[in-house]
């Protein structure tokens, strides 16, 4: 049994809803007052001073991290003592995966220019963390890869690890993906340079067009940047139409400057 044991309200309410949340059976006692007699897990705010009976697992609770805490008082419930491993599914909105040993205790699908804010917040305070990212999307990949620091990363052979998909699962491909990655032992990756070719520029100029109100493709250049993740393509799309806007400014400037020239 987790048992809440703390003065601090912030910590008592963030807490209790992650537990509840989770459907976690829980108790809450006030600092002093007798322990139930199958308590197996203490949480308490970070800091507080409470005595913890004998052969108790102890989780100190920081305010602004509730979830974590959580994370920490099932793990030891559970017995677990697992490293903390992250799982990436790479592409414009990667799926990431956190587990703690064999539990999954969170999920993340973001846009590719956040997912390693997500990744350094996570692994934050874990201990012996891994990241594994999948091989496949090799340019938003190999951006992860060199942006992810003090962490070790690992490429992992992502083949078959996009589970079919049945009735009403539509949108959680990436997600479970990320799962089935972080799963896998992979090789240790520091770096890794990959140039996009012609064809991946060019899939990407199509789906720009695809998804654009006017059918306009983003150029070269802003196709790039979509493939190594640091614009998403509606991004491109918006820094495209405002060049062609501030291009065709110029034009009725010069234009107008001209007129007032042959006026003049």
């Amino acid at each position: 049994m987790i048992v809440v044991a703390t003065a601090d309200f912030e910590v008592y309410h963030g807490v209790v809803t992650e537990l509840r949340d989770r459907g976690v059976d829980f108790t809450t006692i006030e600092p002093g007052d007798e322990w139930p007699d199958d308590t197996d897990v203490a949480v308490i705010a970070a800091g507080e001073t409470v005595e913890i009976p004998d052969g108790v697992d102890l989780v100190q609770a920081d305010p602004e991290r509730p979830r974590r805490a959580v994370e920490a008082a099932i793990a030891a419930l559970r017995g677990e003592t697992g490293r903390t491993i992250i799982g990436i599914d790479p592409g414009e909105r990667p799926g990431v995966a956190v587990m703690h040993g064999e539990m999954v205790v969170a999920a993340f699908q973001v846009p590719a220019a956040d997912a390693v804010e997500v990744v350094h917040r996570e692994v934050e305070d874990a201990v012996n963390p891994v990241v594994r990212i999948g091989d496949g999307a090799r340019l938003v990949g190999s951006r992860l890869i060199d942006d992810i620091v003090d962490v070790p990363v690992e490429l992992v052979d992502e083949t078959g690890t996009t589970p079919y998909l049945g009735s009403g699962a539509r949108g959680m491909g990436d997600v479970l993906a990320a799962v089935n990655i972080a799963r896998l032992e992979g090789e240790a990756i520091t770096s890794r340079d990959v140039e996009p070719t012609a064809g991946e520029l060019q899939r990407i100029k199509d789906r720009s067009r695809e998804v654009s109100d006017t059918n306009r493709a983003i150029d070269a250049e802003l196709a790039r940047d979509v493939a190594e993740g640091t614009l998403t393509i509606e991004e491109a799309l918006a820094e495209h139409r405002g060049d062609a806007e501030s291009e065709s400014d110029g034009g009725e400037d010069e234009n107008a400057a001209d007129t007032d020239s042959t006026t003049g």
